[in-house]
């Protein structure tokens, strides 16, 4: 276990974002985010809205121990949409099921796991967040969160949510990566088939 249940959601945090390579306040005073669609970077905005989700989120990170990359952002992801979604955090949503997509390509299996993970515990996305939260205990917070509960075996109810949200992800990956992609290729054919 990378963060001990008798650390401070402030010290697991830290930690977090050394590991991670990120900066000491883990970028949230930053302008702008870099996402990457595969390997082609897309930088967006760092709102508001996007910063109070991704608060939670890194703490997310630091609870169920997923890493920042390619496959653990893909089993948090699936994680987060199960565990009772993101509530107000329209562009998390979004985020979170670009990942999925990705995520049947890059870890399948991480998927299906993060998803049933999930479908048992709960998230801190209804939560408010304040500096206060970063004082409770880790091993507090994953009790709170009914970690324990993870390791249930699913039901036909969590497959048919399982289907059900992988089409959704699938989907949304197509309306948003599909005119990255089919533009360059139309062009192409306009200048050198036509």
């Amino acid at each position: 276990m990378i963060y001990a249940p008798k650390m401070t959601l402030k010290e697991a945090r830290a930690e977090y974002f050394r590991r991670s390579g990120f900066a000491e306040d883990g970028g949230y005073t930053e302008p702008w985010i870099k996402v990457k669609v595969w390997r082609i970077p897309i930088w967006l905005p760092n709102t508001a809205g996007r910063v109070a989700a991704v608060k939670l989120h890194d703490l997310h990170h630091v609870l169920t121990e997923y890493p920042t990359t390619w496959r653990g952002e893909a089993e948090i992801s699936a994680w987060e949409v199960s565990s009772g979604g993101l509530q107000r955090f329209w562009a998390g949503w979004w985020l979170d099921l670009m990942n999925v997509a990705q995520g049947l390509v890059v870890n399948p299996r991480g998927i299906y796991r993060g998803f049933m993970r999930g479908r048992n515990t709960a998230n801190l996305f209804a939560t408010e967040y304040n500096d206060k939260l970063l004082d409770g205990l880790v091993g507090e917070y994953r009790n709170r969160l009914k970690f324990e509960n993870a390791a249930l075996s699913p039901s036909v109810a969590d497959h048919l949510a399982f289907g059900f949200w992988v089409t959704v992800s699938a989907l949304i990956y197509m309306v948003s990566v599909g005119p990255l992609v089919l533009t360059p290729l139309l062009i192409a054919y306009w200048i050198f088939v036509r």
